[in-house]
């Protein structure tokens, strides 16, 4: 730094005595000594400044510690402003030293002023005015944290003149409860206790600016000759350009994981709201085409100003707004001219600011809206069209409120990018959510809607879809009446999931119940399903398709039971399904043993039937393996709870509550598989409703027979009925004397209906045909069929059964108990 008086140069090349403002100062602050340096720095002659106080030489109170000084005889280096005599301002650098008697008490202080000379034309610039006129703040602080120095750029942030600070405390220059201030005060005690510099980031707001800047600070200590820490000296680089690029990289990154982690349209939504606040935005909403919910395809291209919109996601970085303008769930329609009807329409992002018309238009429409913008000074929107593939879905909306800084265009292209890959999440929602709907619409067509009507058992059945993102799979259920009063109970499950396997659960139901109506035993019916199977994965094959999609649409498992109300026995063959549970009426509970085949389509495997008598009252579930799968996917755990959900069942509880109480118990809130479950409580036909007869080949027994069954339809008071029965009895008992075998049975069932049936020994089946005019036989089955509801045929173990059903009054039918 060089003297604030003229130099010139001795013979010895040292500078002139006076050549320093040198000022002396006694302990009352009165000015006793003037050097001529002084008096050409300052303009005042001794005679004028002498005895005089020497704070009248200060030209603001930034040197007020200078004074104090040297009141107290301390040594004391720093900056000050002095007040030349005609009034102009100089800053200078002044040094104190205490002038002590021989008791070491101050009688006053030597103060010596260094100002810096003006360059002369065309002399390099100083470092000095190169830190003033720096593009970056710069500023220093003594080592009590008072500004010493700041720059221009650093007094423009700050909004405050350099005469305002200089010689003021850090402290008292900012508000307690600000964090950032408070942060970087910490860091200005850290430098100086450890005299080490540092660098850190800082977030926060220019004083004079109300847009959030980032900050690239560096700190350092600053010594003196002697190395002795005489403050510290910050420079901020203003990084904010380079911390918004990142911020956008990051939330364009976290987009790509954050939004689309479902395949559900409303959750999508609510990523999106969800990512953009509070980085993006104080608070954001998402609209969506009523089509869109329901998975329907919207018109390409733009949609009209007039759309209704509906509300599906909303949020607010303020914990005290819980929702917007529009509930959840509520609809909305833009005015024309508002952001987000203009947006909608021309396919490209709006923006607007409070004061302009269209942002006055869009808060105007709703008077929550207005309360938002005059009370929580919302003051800039943001509206981003949700577009996929050609196809407008719906609208997002953001605003800013707290944040002061309105929104500008690199927000827009920002909210555009992320409004473009939530739509395609979106879309694709869309789009499963409609193949699902599909798929499910099929399943529910395809499964028993209404169940028949039969007297053997009580039914109540359930089927969940799988909540996951699999889609709908190929579980089914079943119940068909038999002859007898029989009933068959189908359960089955068709590998994969989605259309496929529904289509293909579809075929394999016809196909049961088409085997169902000729009557076969468990085990056959599987093996002609088996067979079935094995041929339309050999048809996919041949088709070119591949291995896993043919086993993805045919593979399947199937549970065929047939329980009989007259034995109260229950006959179950099964092809690679879990075993059926039973409750019986003491109470006690276990998984009926069955001989499992393979899965159907293996093929060249028996399958076995396994017979358990049932006593009336018993409680039999069957289930697909969606049921007890659980969590856990551990087959042997979901049995065991299954067990002891049915015990814990309260007696008597009906099919439908043992049903919710499975439900409830063993699948989870979102199951990962289908789910079947049918459950039946078995009925029985008590003696006082069967009477059966054994004959021989005797054609006598015919007249026998009729005589029989006339004198039982007497008991039973259905005389009505005796002309038609008698007449199919001789015709049924003729045809098993004259071309059956023994042993011949006749028994007579009354139920809803009433059922004759003649057994013999004889495989072979009756076939219906129409007789010649002079045929003598060909007419019994016939008459038979003309005379009755339904006819027909079964194979059993020792020969065949022919049946046939009539159908009686209501006020005659009983009911099973």
């Amino acid at each position: 730094m060089s003297t604030g008086g003229n130099t010139s140069r001795d013979g010895q090349g040292g500078r002139e005595p006076d050549s320093a403002a040198v000022v002396v100062v006694d302990a009352h602050g009165l000015v006793t000594g003037w050097s001529k340096g002084a008096e050409r720095l300052l303009g005042y002659s001794p005679e004028q400044i002498v005895g005089h106080p020497a704070a009248g030489l200060l030209a603001s109170d930034a040197a007020r510690a200078a004074v104090e000084t040297l009141g107290r005889g301390d040594d004391w280096y720093g900056t000050g402003a002095l007040r030349h005599r005609d009034g102009h301002r100089l800053d200078v650098a002044v040094l104190i030293c205490p002038v002590l008697d021989d008791e070491g008490r101050s009688l006053g202080s030597v103060a010596t002023a260094l100002a810096e000379p003006e360059p002369p034309d065309g002399a390099p610039l100083t470092v000095e005015a190169s830190v003033a006129q720096a593009p970056v703040a710069m500023s220093a602080f003594d080592n009590q944290f008072r500004y010493i120095r700041l720059n221009e750029a650093a007094c423009e942030i700050l909004g405050t003149p350099e005469t305002e600070l200089r010689g003021r405390f850090f402290s008292d220059t900012i508000t307690l409860d600000d964090y950032e201030s408070q942060d970087f005060l910490e860091h200005l005690r850290e430098v100086t206790r450890t005299g080490k510099p540092l660098h850190y980031e800082s977030h926060t707001r220019a004083l004079a600016s109300p847009r959030e800047h980032a900050w690239n600070i560096h700190m350092w200590p600053v010594r003196d000759r002697d190395r002795r820490s005489r403050g510290v000296a910050m420079l901020a680089f203003d990084s904010s350009e380079q911390y918004w690029a990142r911020q956008r990289l990051i939330l364009l990154n976290e987009a790509g994981t954050a939004i689309g982690t479902t395949l559900d349209v409303v959750r999508t939504a609510e990523e999106l709201a969800g990512l953009v606040v509070p980085i993006l935005a104080d608070f954001s909403t998402v609209d969506l085409l009523d089509s869109v919910l329901r998975g329907e395809e919207p018109v390409e291209g733009p949609v009209d100003t007039a759309v209704t919109l509906r509300r599906v996601a909303h949020l607010a970085a303020n914990p005290l707004v819980t929702s917007g303008a529009v509930e959840l769930g509520g609809l909305e329609t833009y005015p024309d001219s508002s952001p987000p009807a203009r947006c909608l329409t021309t396919g490209r992002p709006a923006l607007s600011r409070r004061g302009d018309p269209e942002f006055t238009v869009w808060a105007a429409a709703n008077d929550i809206r207005q309360v938002m913008v005059d009370d929580l000074g919302v003051h800039s929107l943001l509206a981003v069209p949700l577009r996929a593939r050609g196809i407008t879905l719906g609208v997002a909306v953001f605003t800013r409120g707290t944040r002061p800084d309105p929104f500008e265009d690199d927000d827009a292209v920002l909210a555009e990018e992320l409004a473009g890959r939530a739509a395609v999440c979106i879309d694709n929602a869309r789009r499963y959510t409609r193949e699902h709907t599909t798929a499910l619409a099929l399943q529910r067509s395809l499964l028993t809607q209404r169940m028949p009507g039969q007297a053997a058992v009580e039914i109540a059945s359930r089927y969940q879809p799988a909540g996951s993102r699999a889609g709908v799979g190929g579980d089914w259920f079943d119940v068909i009446p038999l002859s007898g009063t029989r009933v068959a109970l189908v359960v089955g499950d068709v590998v994969g999931h989605g259309i496929h396997a529904s289509a293909a659960m579809g075929r394999l139901r016809t196909a049961v119940r088409t085997l169902a109506d000729v009557d076969l035993p468990p085990d056959e019916l599987l093996t002609h399903l088996d067979d079935l199977v094995s041929h339309l994965i050999a048809e996919g094959n041949d088709a070119a398709v591949s291995a896993a999609e043919a086993t993805g649409e045919f593979g399947a498992t199937c549970l065929y039971a047939v329980y009989d109300p007259v034995s109260r026995r229950c006959a179950i063959a099964a092809a690679g399904h879990p075993p059926p549970a039973v409750r019986f009426p003491d109470g006690t509970v276990e998984l009926i043993d069955i001989a499992t085949g393979p899965p159907l389509g293996i093929g060249g495997v028996p399958f076995e039937v396994t017979e358990r008598e049932l006593p009336e009252g018993s409680t039999l579930v069957l289930y697909t393996d969606g049921l007890i799968e659980g969590r856990e996917r551990d087959i042997d755990l979901g049995l065991d709870r299954l067990c002891a959900t049915l015990a814990a069942v309260r007696a008597p509880s009906s099919p439908e509550a043992v049903c919710d109480s499975l439900i409830k118990a063993l699948l989870p809130d979102l199951p990962t598989d289908d789910a079947a479950l049918l459950v039946t409580r078995t009925r029985a036909l008590h003696s006082d409703q069967v009477a059966s007869w054994e004959l021989t080949g005797d054609p006598a027994q015919v007249a026998d027979a009729r005589l029989k069954v006339s004198a039982r339809l007497a008991a039973w008071g259905l005389e009505d009925a005796a002309f038609v029965t008698e007449l199919v009895v001789s015709e049924l008992v003729t045809n098993a004397i004259r071309y059956g075998a023994e042993p011949i049975r006749l028994r007579l069932i009354r139920d809803r209906t009433l059922i004759c049936e003649v057994s013999d020994g004889s495989s072979t089946a009756p076939h219906l045909r129409r007789a010649h005019a002079f045929d003598e036989g060909g007419r019994g089955l016939l008459l038979v069929a003309q005379l009755t509801e339904s006819w027909g045929t079964r194979q059993t173990a020792t020969g065949k059964t022919i049946w046939a059903e009539q159908v009686l009054s209501p006020p005659t039918a009983p009911s099973l108990s």
